[in-house]
């Protein structure tokens, strides 16, 4: 089915779950030791993936900022704090989308430092995905093998092979899951506004601590990398860095104001969609529409319903779409100069995506300008 310029179909379906890997664990981390309800973070996610995929008409992917939710998850910040880096990227990056900053950027951004990122990320889920898999190799390798067979399958999509195959073997596992899950509760709640529930020192913690190492990881992988992959992909519904910005503010500010967490773009994720099957936003709205749901009528039950989802099952997502990003230096031109950019801000983005960007742009000039020779 085809509506407002989106597919409605079982391979849209099978690629809007293809970014769990990423979302799960920190919706589970921000549950778990930020005491944070999953309501607010539920209901933002499940809104604004159904705004992007609206709006753009191509799988961008919606996901949790890995900088802030990696600092945020391990120091157990308060609410306050997370709510306040939100506000504060919302209104970062609404300006340099405004002020036509962003553009700017990126239009001095090259290729190899592009790619050298977009590789970095890739190599970095794929060795994540690894680290979730090792736990149970088993079944870790019985879902690989079971993706592989059907990774281009486009009547029985993988995606959803893959995720009947963690359900029944976390049933297995854990029969008595059966019998919670007869119990799990469904009851109306609405995000309350946090207006009043953020110091000013929550707010400066936020800005300093979480939001500003943020920054660089964004404008490299959510913006620059995302517009590269859409526009590559999607020649007929290009969209551009300012737009991408902009949306970036209008989200994370209304994220923190109904008690989301920041949020973004990223390549990967919208990798993850693509390799499993999503070509429209479509997969975006189905998604967002799941998410909403379950925020706004099962949020008390959502620990239990993760559950659902075994780790090493999550890992396999994450590793497949991590191939799937690596791919893209297959359109790199074979000159020296290039792929010495390309692999050293790989290897500097396995670590930090923000200095790769930086080093990978410095170095990029230098040998163009002949202050560097290789």
């Amino acid at each position: 089915m085809r509506l407002w310029g989106n597919e409605y179909n079982r391979m849209e379906l099978a690629g809007a779950f293809g970014d769990l890997g990423t979302l799960i664990p920190f919706v589970l981390g921000y549950m778990a030791l930020n005491n944070m309800d999953p309501l607010g973070i539920l209901v933002a996610f499940g809104i604004f993936q159904m705004f992007v995929g609206l709006y753009f008409k191509t799988p961008i992917s919606v996901q949790p900022m890995k900088a802030i939710g990696g600092m945020a998850i391990t120091s157990g910040m308060s609410p306050g704090v997370i709510w306040g880096s939100g506000i504060f990227t919302g209104l970062f990056w609404l300006l340099m989308g405004l002020t036509g900053a962003v553009t700017w950027i990126e239009k001095i951004t090259t290729k190899p430092v592009i790619r050298g990122i977009m590789l970095g990320l890739g190599l970095s889920f794929m060795i994540e995905g690894l680290g979730m898999m090792k736990a149970q190799p088993l079944m870790a390798l019985g879902g690989a093998l079971l993706t592989l067979l059907l990774l281009n399958n486009r009547r029985v999509p993988a995606t959803l092979m893959l995720l009947g195959y963690g359900m029944v073997l976390a049933f297995i596992q854990k029969p008595e899951l059966v019998k919670d899950l007869s119990h799990f509760t469904i009851q109306f709640r609405w995000s309350e506004l946090t207006f009043g529930r953020i110091s000013w020192k929550e707010l400066f913690t936020g800005f300093i601590f979480l939001g500003l190492p943020q920054a660089p990881l964004t404008l490299g992988n959510a913006i620059i990398a995302t517009v590269e992959e859409n526009n590559r992909h999607f020649p007929d519904r290009k969209v551009t860095a300012r737009k991408v910005s902009i949306d970036h503010g209008v989200m994370n500010l209304c994220s923190s104001l109904i008690g989301g967490v920041p949020m973004c773009h990223g390549a990967g994720g919208m990798a993850a969609h693509l390799r499993f099957g999503a070509r429209t936003g479509g997969a975006l709205v189905i998604l967002g529409m799941v998410l909403l749901v379950i925020g706004l009528f099962l949020s008390d039950s959502v620990t239990l319903l993760l559950q659902l989802f075994p780790r090493p099952v999550l890992g396999v997502l994450l590793f497949f779409a991590g191939v799937e990003l690596a791919l893209v230096v297959q359109d790199i031109k074979l000159k020296k100069q290039n792929l010495f950019v390309l692999v050293i801000t790989t290897g500097i983005a396995m670590w930090n995506m923000g200095v790769a960007y930086l080093a990978g742009l410095l170095l990029y000039y230098g040998l163009q300008r002949r202050w560097l020779r290789v």
